[in-house]
């Protein structure tokens, strides 16, 4: 379909390759979006179209992986919409009807309003990854599988495994042979945790993440709901579509068959989540999956300057297999991209720091300057000597705002409100109360249940004598959020917030700042138009920054940031500098067992140099000290890493790294003394 003049002019913005997957068709269309080509902007465009073509906002679906990829992608459609109509009302009002998040929340939706075809009650509420370790733990305890004698897993690694298997499809024996090789021998105890895990789900009617995406696949071939999921959208756009797993792609598939009117968006070269059973395959295979699907590929580069861009090219280049593209940019200038060869790590530290100051003295702030790495315990050394020289940085990879104890606490109060049958979080509220334990805890919980959920029943239960009136006011205060679902949430945070203050001052350090948090989260409640979705919000798509963390507030104006190369996908910065990229670094020795792990970590270290404007940095210790009792001073040497192949260091500069070390002297003013001078001497010992 022509586009109007209106619509025109606003895609004579876009480049030839952008324009033409805005303006597709209905057929099944694949956007390979390389790094920095404008995907989100393609996107935004589409959508656009879409609507301006008629197609109701509530019958377009859009997916990503975070909540604020889709509310920046949607707000972009209101600038667009409003330039063609003129008129800004109804422009939001359009965007705002389209169903835009992420995978687990679209589920989540899509569950309240279809579950019941699959027996799902309507009140259920969903564990956090923190939180289904603990009923994990539970259930490890109760079925006695750490008695055994021998190391049996633990909580974190036991859902790991669970998880892994759920989401890439794939038979336990399988998962424990390729990921979890020395948990291989607790097999049938593994077998015997998962099924009281599915099992404990059913009966308190709780869900956790997985089973958002497993639920949702059943709606998608269940008989009626995938009929009127169908009937539902006209429709679906997905952002990422390199980091979907099987799950996903079997929920799509469901929904839209013959990937009619189905737009997917990604880029193989970056795919590097298969630690979280994200497969490759499903962007490289998509032409097979939906056959007639146009494939377009984004090459022109906003972000980086050519020569880092030829470097990158070359580094991907050596792939196995892929869709073929080679960035370019406008921005012909700049320097090539240094590989910097260190004698070690201490040498490495010295050089980073002196060029990220160097380069601050010379107008590029601190926040436009990342270190990035494949392991997080890889910047250990430097995080010391930036601490000694007072240079601030902030660390990508810290706990989630919602992972921290007091506002779990928080958000325990009320879905046990929402969810009485909801043992872990009635567990977590419960040992707040002074006097009462876990033994205590549970037997309260069993009474609730068998009392369908009614907290009055505690009023007959004798109080241990620490908990004093407090839990009178305990009671009252369940009883009463129970109750008063239709109450303003704000009014319910306020109370939870003051019956739990005390308690916050009796179990954690740091109170003034944890206190302040939650008045925050108070502050936010106000956005949501009930308790459920609130909770739900917040645990699928928590604040994740470690500034978010109680604690002391960073007041410098500006700090280096430093991250691991996973967290920083999606970023960019003016300078650059991954650092170890030696052999058994990039790629890590522990995922060089097949060539498909090989081939991740290639694009791992692409993802990493992508991430550069103007400088790229690639820092590479020659010497390694082994760590250990008894080691001393032995070392070994290591190698570049084998994806900086001879064609990819042809786009390099390649630097040596010499520091003056304090116990060097200086040759210059040494005396004047031969090496024949040494050997008289070592002649005289045995003369």
């Amino acid at each position: 379909m022509a586009a109007t003049p209106a619509l025109d002019a606003i895609l004579e913005r876009l480049n030839p390759e952008q324009r033409a997957a805005a303006v597709h068709g209905q057929s099944p269309l694949l956007i390979v979006a390389g790094a920095g080509t404008g995907k989100t902007t393609t996107l935004a465009h589409r959508v656009a179209c879409l609507i301006d073509r008629g197609i109701p906002p509530e019958r377009i679906l859009l997916l990503t992986f975070t909540r604020r990829a889709a509310a920046e992608m949607l707000r972009r459609v209101d600038g667009i919409l409003r330039e063609l109509s003129g008129a800004a009302t109804s422009s939001v009002t359009a965007s705002r009807r389209v169903w835009g998040g992420t995978f687990h929340a679209i589920g989540t939706r899509l569950l309240r309003q279809h579950g019941k075809l699959l027996g799902l009650p309507p009140e259920f509420t969903v564990l956090d990854r923190s939180d289904s370790e603990d009923l994990i733990h539970v259930l490890r305890d109760e079925l006695k599988l750490a008695a055994s004698g021998t190391r049996f897993p633990l909580k974190g690694t036991c859902l790991s495994i669970y998880s892994r298997s759920v989401n890439a499809q794939q038979p336990l024996t399988r998962v424990l042979d390729e990921s979890f090789p020395w948990c291989a021998e607790h097999q049938p105890a593994l077998k015997q945790l998962f099924n009281a895990y599915v099992d404990r789900k059913e009966q308190l009617g709780i869900l956790d993440y997985d089973d958002l995406l497993l639920f949702w696949r059943e709606l998608a071939v269940h008989a009626r709901a995938a009929e009127a999921l169908r009937a539902q959208f006209d429709c679906v756009l997905v952002d990422e579509y390199q980091d979907t797993n099987v799950v996903q792609a079997a929920i799509l598939k469901g929904i839209v068959p013959d990937g009619v009117g189905l737009t997917v968006v990604g880029d193989d070269a970056q795919s590097i989540y298969s630690f979280r059973a994200a497969t490759v395959r499903n962007i490289l295979d998509f032409p097979q999956h939906y056959p007639g699907s146009t494939v377009l590929t984004l090459q022109q580069n906003y972000r980086s300057t050519m020569p880092i861009l030829q470097a990158t090219n070359a580094v991907i280049a050596a792939a196995a297999e892929r869709h073929c593209k080679d960035l370019w940019s406008s921005r012909t200038d700049g320097d090539s991209p240094s590989l910097v060869l260190c004698m070690d790590e201490d040498e490495q530290t010295d050089y980073l720091i002196d060029r990220i100051l160097e380069h601050r003295e010379n107008g590029v702030p601190l926040k436009q300057q990342a270190v990035l790495f494949r392991a997080s315990h890889h910047s250990m050394a430097l995080e010391v000597e930036l601490a000694r020289r007072n240079v601030p940085f902030h660390k990508y990879g810290g706990l989630k705002f919602v992972e921290t104890a007091h506002v779990k606490d928080l958000l325990g109060f009320l879905r046990l409100a929402e969810n009485p049958r909801d043992v872990v979080s009635g567990q977590r509220v419960l040992v707040l109360l002074p006097g009462i334990g876990q033994v205590r805890a549970r037997s309260l919980l069993t009474t609730l249940a068998e009392h369908r959920g009614d907290f009055g029943v505690w009023n007959d239960v004798k109080p241990p004598k620490a908990a004093g009136a407090s839990w009178k006011e305990f009671v009252s205060l369940m009883t009463g959020l129970r109750n008063v679902r239709r109450t303003k949430l704000t009014d319910q945070v306020h109370r939870v917030r003051s019956f739990y203050a005390p308690l916050v001052e009796q179990h954690y350090d740091n109170v003034r700042a944890r206190l302040k948090d939650l008045e925050q989260l108070e502050l936010v409640s106000g956005r949501f138009s009930d308790r459920m979705q609130f909770i739900t919000e917040m645990t699928l798509d928590p604040p994740s920054s470690t500034q978010d963390l109680a604690g002391d507030p960073l007041l410098d104006e500006d700090y280096l940031i430093l991250s691991t190369i996973h967290s920083a996908k999606g970023l960019e910065w003016n300078s650059v500098y991954v650092i170890h990229a030696a052999d058994g670094n990039i790629p890590s020795d522990m995922a060089t067992g097949n060539p498909d792990e090989i081939e991740e970590e290639r694009r791992l270290l692409y993802v990493a140099l992508t991430r550069a404007k103007d400088r790229l940095y690639v820092t590479m210790p020659q010497r390694y000290y082994f760590q250990g009792r008894f080691r001393g001073d032995a070392h070994g040497y290591a190698q570049p890493s084998r994806f900086l192949t001879r064609d990819a260091l042809q786009h390099f500069r390649t630097e040596v790294a010499f520091f003056e070390r304090p116990d060097e002297v200086d040759s210059t003013s040494a005396p004047h003394f031969t090496t024949g001078d040494v050997r008289s001497r070592i002649k005289s010992t045995w003369e």
